[in-house]
C-alpha cells in the first residue's frame, strides 16, 4: 500500500510540474468589447477562459488602448493581448518589443468610417481645410489617409484633431467639427442620430486587427497560446451555431439596440488563420504609419512578426 500511495504522489507531483510547465501561475488575457468583439463577449459569457485554464488564476483587464497593451505586454503584466490593432502592434515592434502575432481578430473595413452631418461635404474631397476629429495612429487615422489619397490629397489637407470616438461623436454633433472618424456602436448611434457615411473602409484598408503576445511568452508557455486560440476559435464555432444567443449577449454587452447588433454583425470576418493578405495589409499599414511620421523605424521584414 505504501508503495502505491508513493507512486500516486509521484504521478501528481509530475502532473503538477507539467501544468506549471504549460501554463504561469496568473494570467492576464485582455478583454475588449468594442467595436463589436462577439468572440471575446461570447467566451466571457460563456466561462469559456476559465474551462480551458483550471488552476490557473486569470484576469481580463479591460485595456481598450493599443499603447497601453503594447506596454502592459512589455512590462509582463498581460500575457495575450487578445484584440490589438495592427498599426499598435507596429509600432511597438518597431521601437523594439518582442512582439509575436499569433492570429488575426478581425478583419472589418465596413465597420470604420469617416461620419459627417453637413449636406455640403458630398465626397472626401469636400473635407479640403475642415475639421477632423479621431484617434491618432489608429486604424481610423489610416482609413483618412487612405481615403484622401485616393483624391490626390494626405491628411496635411484637412485639420485633423486627435480625439478619441466618444469625443470625436459629441463634436459632430455640437457642429464643433465638421467630420468625425467613427467605428462600431459610437458610429451606429451616430448615424442613427442623423448623421451619415462619407465613406468607410471598403477598398481602402482591411481593418485588421491582431492576437498578440510577447516571444519572451510564447517561449516560456507555448501551450497557454495555443490553449487560447483553441478556446477563441471553439467562440466562433459556438457563434455561428447560436447566432441569436451571440447576438444577445452583445447586445446586452454594449448596449446597444437589437437592430444596431443585426445591422453591424455581418461586418466582421472573425476568421483567425494569418492570411497572405494580412500580411501585405500590415506592410500597407506600415507604409501608412511610416509615411505619416507615426513611427521613427522600419521593420525590414514584418512577417517576422508573425509566429
Amino acid at each position: 500500500m505504501k508503495k502505491i500511495v508513493t507512486a500516486l504522489l509521484a504521478v501528481l507531483i509530475f502532473a503538477a510540474a507539467a501544468l506549471a510547465a504549460d501554463y504561469p501561475a496568473k494570467l492576464a488575457i485582455t478583454y475588449v468589447k468594442a467595436p463589436l468583439n462577439v468572440p471575446s463577449i461570447v467566451a466571457k459569457y460563456n466561462k469559456s477562459f476559465e474551462a480551458a485554464y483550471p488552476g490557473v488564476a486569470l484576469s481580463f483587464p479591460e485595456l481598450t488602448e493599443g499603447p497601453k497593451q503594447t506596454a502592459a505586454l512589455a512590462a509582463g503584466e498581460i500575457g495575450i493581448a487578445s484584440c490589438l490593432g495592427a498599426t499598435s502592434a507596429l509600432l511597438a515592434a518597431s521601437e523594439g518589443l518582442d512582439i509575436k502575432i499569433v492570429g488575426i481578430y478581425s478583419r472589418a473595413p465596413k465597420a470604420f468610417m469617416i461620419v459627417v452631418k453637413d449636406p455640403a461635404i458630398k465626397s472626401v474631397r469636400d473635407l479640403k481645410g475642415k475639421k477632423v476629429a479621431g484617434p491618432k495612429g489608429t486604424i481610423l487615422h489610416q482609413l483618412l489617409a487612405a481615403a484622401l489619397e485616393k483624391e490626390g490629397m494626405t491628411v496635411k489637407d484637412v485639420q485633423f484633431i486627435q480625439m478619441d470616438l466618444p469625443s470625436g461623436a459629441n463634436a459632430l454633433a455640437k457642429g464643433s467639427v465638421d467630420a468625425a472618424l467613427l467605428a462600431g456602436p459610437a458610429a451606429y448611434n451616430t448615424l442613427a442620430s442623423g448623421a451619415r457615411m462619407l465613406k468607410n473602409g471598403e477598398g481602402l484598408v482591411d481593418a485588421t486587427i491582431v492576437i498578440a503576445t510577447t516571444e519572451k511568452f510564447l517561449k516560456e508557455y507555448p501551450k497557454a497560446v495555443e490553449t487560447f486560440m483553441e478556446t477563441h476559435k471553439k467562440s466562433i464555432e459556438w457563434m455561428k451555431k447560436n447566432p441569436l444567443a451571440a447576438k444577445e449577449m452583445t447586445q446586452k454587452e454594449t448596449g446597444l439596440p437589437m437592430a444596431g447588433v443585426e445591422a453591424m454583425y455581418p461586418w466582421y470576418d472573425f476568421d483567425p488563420q494569418i492570411r497572405k493578405a494580412d500580411i501585405e495589409e500590415l506592410v500597407r499599414t506600415q507604409k501608412f504609419m511610416l509615411d505619416n511620421g507615426l513611427q521613427r523605424k522600419k521593420i525590414d521584414d514584418v512577417r517576422k512578426l508573425v509566429r
